[in-house]
C-alpha cells in the first residue's frame, strides 16, 4: 500500500487518516466505493468505473459533483509508475452529530482514497474450486455499496469448504459471485447474467463482452439456471483486481475435464493484449 493516502482533499500518512465514530460509514455503512486497476500508472477504464460509481451514488441519494478529470487528478500522486495497482475509493455520507437513520442536514461526504500493490491471484491460471449459495443479499446489488456483510458471509462460507469464491442463486437462476461477476460456456456459447438490480455490473464484465463481440466469441447476457450451470462446459468469474478467474470445480464436481478450457484460455489471451495496448 501506498505510504500516502488522500481524505478529505489532504494527502497524508496512512497512520494519520483518521474519521470520526460518528461518521455514517462506520455506524450504518452508509457510503458507496469503488475499485480501479492501475497498469503501469495508468488507470483502467477510469471513465467506466466514474459513471458506475456516479450511479451508486445516485442509488443512496448522495450528490458528490466531481468531473473525470478532478477525479484522475486525485488518484495520480497516489500511483506508482512502474507497478500494477489498484485505487480503492471510498465515499461515505459523512459525520453527523449523532447517530440517527435520516440523512444529516447538511450532508458533507467523507472522500477516501488508498492505492495498493495487486497481487498475484493464486489460480488465476491454474483455476480455482467454486460451491453454489444462496443469494442472502439485498434487492439492490447495482448499488456498489460498503454494507458488504452479507456478501463477506457468503464468501467466508466458501473459504470454509475449502473453495476460492461462492456462486450465488436467487431463485434457481445464477447471480453473481460473492466478490466477482460470473460466466459460462454453456453449448459452445459464453453466457453472463444480465444487468439488472440482481448484479453490480463489472467493468472487467463489460470489458469481455466487448472483445468477445470483436473477436467473433459468441456471446450473450442471459438467464443461467442452475441445472445449465451444472452442466456448463466452462465457468469464469471475473473482478477488476483478479481479472478472469477459470472454475473448475463447483459443488465437489468437476468443470468440464477439471482444467481451465480452450475459451478461456482465449479471452484471457485477448484481455491480457488488451491491456497491453492501453499502455
Amino acid at each position: 500500500m501506498s505510504e500516502q493516502v488522500y481524505l478529505n482533499g489532504r494527502y497524508l500518512p496512512l497512520a494519520e487518516a483518521n474519521v470520526s465514530v460518528l461518521d455514517r460509514g462506520f455506524l450504518f455503512g452508509d457510503g458507496v466505493y469503488e475499485v480501479i486497476p492501475v497498469y503501469s500508472g495508468r488507470l483502467f477504464r477510469l471513465e467506466d468505473h466514474i459513471v458506475r460509481l456516479n450511479v451508486s451514488l445516485a442509488g443512496i441519494r448522495l450528490l458528490l459533483d466531481k468531473t473525470v478529470a478532478e477525479w484522475q487528478a486525485i488518484f495520480m500522486p497516489l500511483l506508482a509508475s512502474d507497478k500494477d495497482q489498484y485505487i480503492y475509493l471510498q465515499i461515505s455520507r459523512g459525520y453527523a452529530a449523532k447517530r440517527d437513520h435520516g440523512f444529516p442536514d447538511p450532508v458533507e461526504p467523507t472522500v477516501f482514497a488508498m492505492c495498493s500493490d495487486i497481487k498475484p491471484f493464486a489460480g488465476r491460471i491454474t483455476g480455482i474450486k467454486a460451491l453454489t449459495l444462496n443469494d442472502t443479499r439485498w434487492a439492490r446489488c447495482d448499488i456498489k455499496a460498503t454494507a458488504l456483510l452479507a456478501p463477506v458471509l457468503l464468501r467466508q462460507e466458501a473459504l470454509d469448504q475449502d473453495c476460492a469464491e461462492a456462486i450465488l442463486l436467487r431463485n434457481g437462476y445464477v447471480t453473481e459471485g460473492a466478490a466477482s461477476n460470473v460466466f459460462a460456456v454453456i453449448d459452445g456459447e459464453l453466457i453472463t447474467p444480465p444487468r439488472n438490480a440482481d448484479i453490480l455490473a463489472g467493468i472487467t464484465r463489460d470489458v469481455i463482452l466487448e472483445l468477445a463481440q470483436a473477436h467473433a466469441i459468441a456471446c450473450r447476457e442471459g438467464i443461467i439456471a442452475e441445472e445449465a450451470l451444472a452442466d456448463a462446459s466452462e465457468i469464469w468469474v471475473t473482478s477488476s483486481t483478479r481479472e478472469i478467474v477459470p472454475v473448475i470445480e463447483i459443488d465437489g464436481k468437476a468443470v468440464g475435464d477439471g482444467k481451465p478450457g480452450p475459451v478461456f484460455q482465449r479471452m484471457d489471451a485477448l484481455f491480457q493484449a488488451y491491456k497491453q495496448s492501453l499502455a
